[in-house]
């Protein structure tokens, strides 16, 4: 049997949860058409909830998190995978319910896999990791709903955690003025390194929540929050705007109303990276590979090893994380 190191999760005879490197041995493992050596993986808030005991995400422990990896192929009984390629791994069960990339080893469906992109190493796709496909299809969204640079200025909230910091790189990128909403007001120095135009705190977000509707002001905007927030980005969106909604943190609730769907034809769009079909997946791979593909990269991330993680992860619980965190496997 080969042993390898994970990171695993379980509860202690308190209840209380917490996470430690473990040994464990390949043959434990679900079984799969692929066994990977993952190399990268990366940490996001769905990691956290599930390394924290959060049984909405993972139902059963001790269990090993991590919804992202990135590695060269052991083995494979699939024809479509051979020994010795690379592969990326992104959503579906993986770190839910199915030991996850904070292992060195995963085992896991064909179906789940893509093979690297050549536009990409391994680490550079674990720097975007679940966080860089989410803001890929959030601005695919939009674009398609008829967003475009001349429209005015684009909001991202939430634009120092995974998906926010790469969503203002992104649409700087392709030419969008974009404003970027903070509760970290230390950090617009790096918001405006990374792309935006205009740095604006959380709080003026929050302002006129009892109101109908708020002066346009965005062409479109990226949210990664979610509650009352969501709705007065919506509230404050141009006519025939929209906003792409991918995250939570701030709730999953928000009080609404119809106004402005009906009167400004403000457009809402719910973006899911998870149970996304793989060829979707695939192709938004290929566009960050490509002609999506971010500079600098490394002024968005910090590297951690297994036994940094369980820092890292309270660290993202609390709310502190900036930028990308990837995860060294070797």
């Amino acid at each position: 049997m080969t042993s390898f190191f994970a990171l695993q999760a379980a509860p202690d005879a308190s209840g209380t949860f917490a996470q430690q490197v473990v040994e464990r041995d390949v043959a434990d493992l679900p079984a799969g058409e692929l066994l990977i050596r993952v190399q990268y993986s990366s940490l996001n808030f769905k990691d956290a909830l599930s390394a924290s005991g959060q049984r909405g995400v993972s139902r059963h422990y001790p269990h090993t998190p991590g919804i992202d990896a990135a590695g060269v192929v052991e083995h494979s009984s699939a024809a479509e995978f051979n020994e010795g390629d690379e592969v990326i791994v992104t959503g579906y069960d993986l770190g839910m319910n199915t030991a996850g990339g904070f292992g060195q080893y995963i085992r896991i469906p064909a179906g789940w896999a893509i093979k690297r992109p050549q536009g990409l190493s391994l680490r550079e796709s674990m720097i975007l990791g679940t966080a860089g496909l989410t803001a890929a299809l959030c601005v695919d969204k939009l674009e398609r709903a008829g967003l475009a640079p001349d429209d005015g200025p684009v909001l991202v909230t939430g634009a120092t955690g995974g998906v926010g910091s790469i969503a203002v790189m992104l649409l700087s990128k392709l030419g969008y003025q974009v404003t970027a909403a903070t509760g970290k007001a230390q950090e617009s120095e790096l918001l405006t390194r990374l792309g935006a135009t205009q740095v604006i705190p959380r709080l003026e977000l929050q302002a006129g929540s009892d109101r109908p509707l708020l002066r346009e002001q965005w062409s479109g905007a990226v949210d990664t929050v979610g509650g009352d927030i969501l709705f007065n980005v919506l509230k404050a969106t141009q006519y025939g705007g929209s906003v792409a909604c991918c995250g939570l943190t701030a709730g999953v609730e928000f009080q609404a109303s119809v106004l402005p769907f009906i009167l400004r034809g403000v457009n809402l769009l719910g973006v899911d990276s998870v149970e996304l079909p793989l060829v979707v997946k695939a192709s938004m791979w290929d566009k960050l590979s490509l002609q999506w593909k971010l500079p600098n990269l490394d002024d968005l991330v910090s590297e951690v090893g297994l036994a940094q993680l369980p820092e890292a992860i309270e660290r993202i619980l609390q709310g502190g994380q900036v930028g990308r965190i990837l995860v060294r496997l070797d």
